[in-house]
This record gives C-alpha cells, sequence and structure tokens, in this order.
C-alpha cells in the first residue's frame, strides 16, 4: 500500500499513515449522518498533531438483513479496501476495522466533495470515463448489491472514490447498480492486467492480502471471488442485466 491519500491539510499523507491514525487515533463522533439505513456516524480522529474527519459505522448499529449474516456489514466495507489497495485502484477511501465509542466497526477517511454530484450529474463528462468503468468492474468482483449514484464521490482534485461497501462479497450473485452504460464494451486491457495479477494471488496461500481477506470473508465468500475474477477475465467485456432479476437499486440515487 504505497500511494497516497488527500490529507485534511491537503497535503497527501502515505495510505500506511492514514490507516494508522484511523486505526490509532482518538475518535470523537460529531452526531449521526442522515439517511442512512445503519447507524453511520461522522467524527473526528485524532493522533499527535494529525486529525481528520471519518465515518464511523459501529457493528452493533448494522440493520439485520436476511440475505447478508449479521454483524458482518463492517467486515465488508474493509474487504473492499483490501480489494481496492490489492489492484493499487484507490477506489475505496482508506479504511480499518477497529473499537470505537459505540463498539467495533469499520472506519473510513471521510472524502470532502460535493454532495450534490453523484454518477448520474458526473457521468457524461468524458474525463470520468475510465474512473467509472474502474468501478464498473471493481463492482462485478466484489459482487456489489448496492451501488447507487450517491455512492460514487468526486474530490476536490478529480479523483472518484466509492463508499458504502457493507453489501458486497455474497457468495450468490446479488449484483445491482446504476452502472449499465458500457454494456457489450470491452474492459480495458490495463483493467485485465490488473485482475490478472489479483487472480494469481489466490494461488499463494501465504498471501497477506488473501489472509487479511479471509479474516473478514467467510471461506465460501473468498472462493466465489476467485471464481468471479475468473469470469470476468474469461468474459473480456462488461455484461448485460441478467434478464428477469431486479439489477437496479432502489432508490437509485
Amino acid at each position: 500500500m504505497t500511494k497516497a491519500a488527500p490529507s485534511p491539510d491537503r497535503q497527501p499523507l502515505p495510505i500506511k499513515r492514514v490507516l494508522d491514525l484511523l486505526a490509532h487515533g482518538e475518535i470523537e463522533s460529531q452526531g449521526l449522518l442522515p439517511w442512512s439505513s445503519n447507524y453511520t456516524f461522522l467524527v473526528n480522529v485524532t493522533q499527535a498533531d494529525l486529525q481528520t474527519a471519518a465515518v464511523y459505522k459501529p457493528r452493533d448499529g448494522e440493520r439485520p438483513l436476511w440475505d447478508f449474516p449479521e454483524g458482518t456489514l463492517c467486515n465488508r466495507e474493509v474487504a473492499a479496501f483490501v480489494v481496492s489497495q490489492t489492484l493499487d485502484w484507490l477506489i475505496v477511501p482508506p479504511t480499518v476495522l477497529r473499537d470505537g465509542p459505540h463498539g467495533p466497526g469499520m472506519v473510513q477517511f471521510y472524502i470532502d466533495c460535493d454532495p450534490d454530484e453523484h454518477y448520474f450529474t458526473l457521468k457524461n463528462n468524458r474525463r470520468f470515463s475510465d474512473a467509472f468503468k474502474q468501478v464498473t468492474v471493481f463492482d462485478l468482483l466484489i459482487n456489489n448489491a448496492d451501488r447507487k449514484s450517491g455512492h460514487c464521490l468526486r474530490d476536490v482534485d478529480d479523483h472518484i472514490w466509492t463508499i458504502d461497501h457493507g453489501v458486497c462479497f455474497a457468495a450468490e450473485p446479488k449484483l445491482r447498480t446504476v452502472i449499465w452504460d458500457f454494456v457489450d464494451q470491452p474492459i480495458p486491457d490495463r483493467f485485465i492486467s490488473d485482475l490478472k495479477a489479483f487472480r494469481a494471488r489466490f494461488d499463494d496461500p501465504h498471501d497477506p492480502a488473501l489472509r487479511t481477506l479471509a479474516r473478514l470473508l467467510s471461506r465460501r465468500e473468498i472462493m466465489a471471488l476467485k471464481r468471479r475474477a475468473d469470469q470476468i477475465i474469461d468474459a473480456g467485456c462488461f455484461p448485460r442485466p441478467l434478464p428477469g432479476y431486479r439489477q437496479i437499486p432502489l432508490p437509485p440515487v
């Protein structure tokens, strides 16, 4: 993890330093964020002379779902970050699993963005086309069951980030997304190359990224992740929605 993320004073910090801040800094709650289906807090995280805003989702605040094991949504948020970093894509903001004011949960670096911007407002801007293709491949890989338009954020440096990955990594097909603009188009070669490098890690039982994922997901989910990587590589193009299956989340934004 060598890439950098923006810091509060706009100077880039190494990912490792950001993760250390999120994992070990003192958390001070600023209140609940509105319109969240689960308890989601805006917090300040402080360590020595560093401070950042972050999003804290405690495990005890997760709404039970019939199709995901109870108490696992925060694990999946962290797993999405691990996959993003292993691919070297920097799609998911730095995210850790740690104890907080309301018990263990995920803490994620806060992305400063215009809340009125999202996928639907940005998708026709050509300079973001490759970024959204990358997001689409990422969602196929992690089996994202809830890619809403508002989960795509543009920061002040024009980088596209994605958030809210609590309902990902199911072993059964559950893809639901608003991003269907690239149907039948070839997946860019560089993304396929990154997927092949990611897939190769499954052949090493001591790979650190896979060992981390094994602590966050079930063995069945890990095997399904491997299978989806193979399927995307073999297909080489963006899929069509499956007939007879609702593959757009509600609400879409």
